[in-house]
């Protein structure tokens, strides 16, 4: 569940409170960058699109991949093909359902939220136009 505004992000021990963390993150830094979510965590049986952004005319589907550390590599690199071709599935369901498809401006982004570890901070990066 997303932070209320004034209360403390729950970081978690476990993985569904870790990405969920993340989400909080990545969601916090599109809207400081003007954007408004229209949807977190847009479930279907095919997957999942964990952000759905906006910015006037350009709706963003977001992917975030949250970690602690590098054992498995950065968070980017385990968004496959087949995960790129999920999201576009899922985008063009969210863009019927939500009577969007006249929107002619989209993208898929990708948000990569590493934890440090308690008070060690996190580090994001933000992959714009994933293909």
């Amino acid at each position: 569940m997303p932070s209320r505004q004034g209360e403390p992000v729950n970081w978690g021990t476990d993985r569904g409170s870790l990405g969920r963390a993340g989400e909080e993150m990545a969601c916090l830094f599109f809207q400081a960058c003007g954007y408004v979510c229209l949807a977190r965590r847009f479930r279907k049986r095919e997957g999942e699109i964990d952000l759905v952004m906006r910015r006037g005319p350009l709706v963003v589907f977001v992917e975030v991949k949250t970690r602690r550390s590098d054992s498995y590599g950065a968070p980017e690199q385990s968004v496959t093909r087949g995960k790129v071709a999920r999201l576009r599935f899922l985008a063009r369901r969210f863009l019927h359902e939500q009577k969007l498809e006249a929107v002619q401006e989209f993208r898929f982004d990708v948000v990569a939220v590493d934890f440090r570890g308690e008070g060690r901070g996190c580090r994001l990066r933000h992959l714009a136009g994933v293909s």
